[in-house]
Parts: C-alpha cells; sequence; structure tokens
C-alpha cells in the first residue's frame, strides 16, 4: 500500500487561492484517494523553515506571490523555463527528495491561448510590467512572430521590461500607460495588471477587437474583458490560466497524464460561483 501523498499552496496572502480546488479536484478525477491539498500562509522570512520540515509524504508545492523568486535558492535544481525568466511557482519532490522548480505559468498562457484557437500572432501588445508581465512574454516569445509593446507606468519599468525582451529574445516596445488605449488595437492583448486597472480602458474596446486575454480571475469578466466581449473579441481569463498551469502541475507532481482540465475547470468555476 502506497503511503499518502501531501501537496500545497503557499504563498501570502492565500486564502484566496483557487489552487486547493483545481487540485482536489484532479485528484477525485484521478482516483488518488490518499493524495491531500492544502493552503499555507507563507511569507519571504517563513519560508526555510517550512521547507526545512518537510518529510517524504510530500509530493510538490505550488508557490504565488511573493515566494517565486524567493524559493529558488532553496531548491536543488531549476528547469529551464522557470530560469528564464527567474519564477517558479511550481515544485515537485521526487522519491529521492530532490525540489526541483518549475514555471507551470508560461506553458499555461501557451495552452489556454491554443484552447481558443490563438496559434500564432503578427504582434501584440503588454499591459503592465510585473511578475506575470515577464512570463507574458516568454509565452509571447512562443506565438508573436514579431514586435510585443508594453504599456507602464515608470521608465525603470520600461527598462525592465526591454530587459527582459532581450534575454527572452521578444523585440519589446515600450510606451506610458497614458498611451494603453492604442493597446486595444494590437491582435492580442495581454492584461496583466491588478483588478481595477484597465477598467477605464474599456470604454476605448474598438469596434472589430482581436483577442485579450486577461489574468485575473476575481471579479470576473473585469470592465474591459465584458465590454470586449460585447464587441465580439475573444477572450481568454484568469481562469483559463490558472486551469491549464495546474493541470501541468498535477501531471508534474502525480506523474498521471493527462490531468482532468475538465474537471478541474468545472470546479473551479464553480467556486467562483459560489462567491
Amino acid at each position: 500500500m502506497t503511503p499518502p501523498r501531501r501537496a500545497a499552496v503557499l504563498g501570502s496572502p492565500i486564502a484566496h487561492s483557487l489552487s486547493p480546488v483545481l487540485h482536489r479536484a484532479a485528484y477525485r478525477a484521478l482516483g488518488l484517494d490518499d493524495w491531500s491539498y492544502d493552503r499555507f500562509d507563507i511569507d519571504e522570512a517563513a519560508l526555510p523553515g517550512f521547507m526545512g520540515e518537510l518529510d517524504a509524504s510530500w509530493a510538490g508545492l505550488s508557490l504565488t506571490m511573493p515566494l517565486k523568486r524567493a524559493i529558488i535558492p532553496l531548491l536543488d535544481g531549476v528547469s529551464d523555463t522557470a530560469a528564464s525568466v527567474e519564477a517558479v511557482n511550481t515544485v515537485v519532490i521526487g522519491a529521492d527528495g530532490r525540489r526541483l522548480g518549475d514555471n507551470t505559468d508560461i506553458p499555461g498562457m501557451v495552452a489556454a491561448l491554443r484552447e481558443r484557437g490563438v496559434e500564432k500572432v503578427p504582434t501584440a501588445a503588454v499591459l503592465g510590467a510585473g511578475a506575470t508581465a515577464s512570463s507574458a512574454l516568454a509565452a509571447l516569445a512562443q506565438i508573436c512572430a514579431g514586435p510585443v509593446t508594453a504599456y507602464v507606468r515608470s521608465e525603470a519599468r520600461a527598462a525592465e521590461m526591454r530587459g527582459w525582451g532581450e534575454r527572452l529574445g521578444v523585440d519589446v516596445r515600450t510606451a506610458g500607460w497614458d498611451e494603453a488605449a492604442r493597446a486595444l488595437d494590437a491582435p492580442l492583448v495581454v492584461a496583466t495588471t491588478p483588478a481595477g486597472t484597465t477598467d477605464a480602458l474599456a470604454a476605448e474596446v474598438p469596434e472589430r477587437p482581436g483577442t485579450l486575454f486577461d489574468v485575473l480571475y476575481d471579479p470576473w469578466p473585469t470592465r474591459l474583458a465584458a465590454a470586449w466581449s460585447d464587441r465580439g473579441g475573444k477572450v481568454v481569463g484568469g481562469l483559463d490560466l490558472l486551469v491549464h498551469q495546474a493541470v501541468l502541475q498535477v501531471e508534474r507532481m502525480t506523474g498521471r497524464v493527462p490531468a482532468p482540465l475538465a474537471a478541474m475547470r468545472a470546479a473551479g468555476e464553480q467556486a467562483l460561483a459560489a462567491r
């Protein structure tokens, strides 16, 4: 009989996280009755102590803010994908105890777009310049043939985005946030900003919009996403991203492929509707 296995999501704050809902739905669908998935409110200061107490029952961890970089020095290895953006959102703990970091946000973004028929675009725009924006650039490196324009609030952020572009092989141009309405004419717009930031842009959606990828999932839809959809544009939402990156986490942690995407999405939709 195999011993029970554990996994969890770490971050601070963490109470809002849908990860337990998605992973537990996957375990039920896969018949992994002896697996558990929890959430722990852990900040950067508490992370080393938490990692030091993990025992052989642990199979993996999901990491959210502010831990995606803080975890790296505590690992035995990091995938090329995670290293490319210096961000780990997944730790897989092997039978030998080795702790390997990965990033499923990047392939999750690509998978979410492909699910909606977005395989290649000639150009793209990114709204924002945080950690999610760098992951967006890494995803765009795989599907965008031409330049990506990032709309940001400061020259320091603009310089960061250009630096990420050089590192990831993406031709990144930058513009001020006061010009963000211009972004909406791009064939693919990726909004990576906090809730409410893009609300004022809802009135600027063009008559024939392309695709909007808004990484938020609560509240949903955002004003921008609702206006985009009303104009007939294609919308990919934060739940799409969350589910696709969680699918990859489940596969890496459990070794079971494919993970049950439909069951995980249904569980996430039900949980959001109940909020």
